[in-house]
């Protein structure tokens, strides 16, 4: 990988890096619940189960 590309990626993830705890914990999450459904081939209730887990973190 070259430098422009490590800076790129360093700018990508700026804003997950600065965020606040529990906005980290929703997108690791998130991440983690799309990576577990890729082998679906309709993965379904996707949008439903972002809202739960946003529900958790927030209460």
């Amino acid at each position: 990988m070259n430098k422009e590309s490590l800076t790129n990626l360093d700018s990508i993830q700026e804003p997950i890096l600065k965020a606040e705890p529990e906005v980290k914990a929703i997108i690791q999450r998130v991440l983690k619940l799309e990576k577990d459904k890729l082998y679906l081939k309709t993965p379904r209730n996707i949008t439903e189960d972002i809202v739960n887990i946003i529900k958790d973190v927030i209460h």
